[in-house]
Formats: C-alpha cells, structure tokens, sequence
C-alpha cells in the first residue's frame, strides 16, 4: 500500500496532492462527524442539531478571518449566498429523505451526487467528462449500493414513497450543485469566505424550525455538538480546499472514500456486522477513491473560465 501511495503521489503535482490529501481528510472529518451525530442517539431535533453545528462553524470561520485580515463578505456575494442555500437546503432535504426513507435507501440517494456532480460541471463549467473519472465514479456508486445494500435493490423503484425518493435525489442534485458552486468561487474567494456563508445561511434558515420545538442539550450532548461543529470546519475547510485545485467529478469521486470510514467506524465503535458483500463494496468505493486519486490533472490549477 505504501509503494501505491508513493507511486500515486509521483503522478501528482504538489498541488494536486495536497488537494488529493486534504479531500481524504476532509472524508475522514465528515465521517467521525456521523459517529458523533449518532452518540447523539436522535435525543435532540435536526435542525437543532444543524443550528448548533452551523453556530460554532460561524464563530470559528469568524475568528479564523478576522486573524488573517480577510473581509468575511467575498467579491461575488450573489454566488457566496447562491452557495448556502444550496448547501443548506441540500442538508435539509437528506435529513428529511433519511427520516422518511430507510437509512440504506436514503444514503443511496444520496450518493448519486458524484455522478451528478460530474454532469453539472461539464454542463456549468464545461469541464471534460473524463473516462477515467466516470469509471471511478460509476464503480464507487456500485460499491456504495452493495455496502447499503437496500432491500428494494432487486425490486422495482415503486417500493419508495415517491415524494421521499424525489427529496433524497433533490438533496444529491443540490449537494452536486453547491460543490460546482464551490469549484467556481474557489477562483477568487477566500475557502473560509466560502466557509462562511454555509452557516450564515443555515442558521436563519433552521430557526423556524425549532419554533415549540427546541431541546434543551444534557452534559454529553454538548460534547457531540461540539464534535460535530468542529469536524464540520475541519471537512468543509478542506472539502473547499481540495474543490480549488481540482476538478469537481474527479474531487467528489474522491469523497467515496467516506463510505469506507464510515463502514469502519461502524465495525469497530458501534459493533455493527460485516458480510462478505459490505467488504467487496467498501473494496471497490476504495478501487475507485484510488483510481480518481492516480488520475493526472489535463489542466492544472483552478479553472479560468466557465
């Protein structure tokens, strides 16, 4: 594995790696950020659990800003806004498939996003849909489908609350959405100013919902919370880090890789079983976060048009 990894990194440039690196990192943040989500054992409301996230996001993006001397409010502010409603409304819109949707078919949806993502690019930015990329993608959607692996996999579609189906691919549509957003303000924008307006969005946005509906946290809620607010700057930090080197269909072929994590934690804190057809699946979402972490850049650098 070390050989792979080093040949891997002599086919990168030193920007594409530390890209490469930090869209690994920012999979492994999101994914310890589920573990604490799920300590949280659904005591508190979600949207309790998205404004308490999206409150430490913003004090720390803030101070983090106001550190560096860089004006929290960007050049392109329609785009910055465009970009929290997308990310919000995607949140939203997966935490409403996952409460009316069994969790495997939910995280499906969901992860329809790298391949949508990599639509929406060619069609917005005009990025190449490479082979390459679409075999990494198309085979880390096959490995997600067998990890989850969802009753209705063999069954028709119809076995799904339509209106619920239509959310969880709306909430994948949106997440494929704000990340080309993200590619494209990445050009001039600050990543912490990107950073920024996710939370300045959220937080207004989620308050409604807690109208005679809020949840006073106890002593190890607050701990999670805390684990959430703060895995999600470390994600989302890199996640726009990684989205400013590469291209959006190879960057988010690269965040399959959550799923593995995400499959291991679930092995060695939570005690849940593992088949032979989890393990095949996690191989090739793995196969697949590799073949997107070996493929070389045609254009290296952020994207000057589009």
């Amino acid at each position: 594995m070390r050989g792979l990894l080093t040949t891997i990194r002599g086919s990168q440039s030193p920007e594409e790696w530390k890209a490469c690196v930090s869209l690994v990192g920012a999979a492994l943040a999101f994914s310890l950020m589920t573990v604490c989500v799920k300590h949280l054992g659904g005591r508190l409301p979600v949207a309790e659990v998205v404004l308490i996230r999206s409150l430490i996001s913003l004090a720390i993006t803030l101070t983090m800003l106001r550190r560096l001397g860089v004006s929290p409010w960007g050049h392109q502010r329609g785009l910055l806004l465009v970009r929290g409603v997308l990310g919000t409304g995607a949140l939203l819109m997966f935490f409403q498939a996952i409460s009316s949707l069994p969790l495997a078919a939910a995280t499906l949806l969901q992860y329809t996003y790298p391949t949508l993502t990599t639509v929406c690019a060619w069609a917005l930015l005009r990025e190449p849909i490479r082979k390459r990329i679409s075999l990494a993608v198309l085979l880390g959607l096959f490995g997600v489908l067998l990890v989850v692996q969802p009753e209705w996999a063999g069954q028709s579609m119809a076995g799904l609350p339509p209106l619920s189906a239509l959310i969880g691919l709306g909430g994948a549509l949106l997440t494929a959405l704000a990340y080309v957003s993200v590619r494209q303000l990445s050009v001039r924008e600050h990543p912490l100013v990107i950073v920024f307006y996710f939370p300045l969005v959220s937080v207004p946005a989620t308050l409604p919902l807690l109208v005679n509906n809020l949840v006073l946290p106890t002593g190890s809620d607050w701990l999670w919370l805390v684990g959430v607010g703060l895995l999600t700057q470390i994600g989302q930090v890199w996640l726009t880090e990684g989205l400013a080197t590469l291209p959006a269909a190879r960057a988010t072929s690269i965040n399959y890789v959550q799923v593995v994590f995400a499959t291991l934690w679930g092995v060695l804190i939570f005690a849940e079983p593992v088949t032979g057809t989890v393990i095949v699946g996690a191989l090739c979402v793995l196969g697949a976060t590799l073949i997107s972490l070996s493929a070389k850049q045609r254009q290296a650098g952020s994207i000057a048009s589009g």
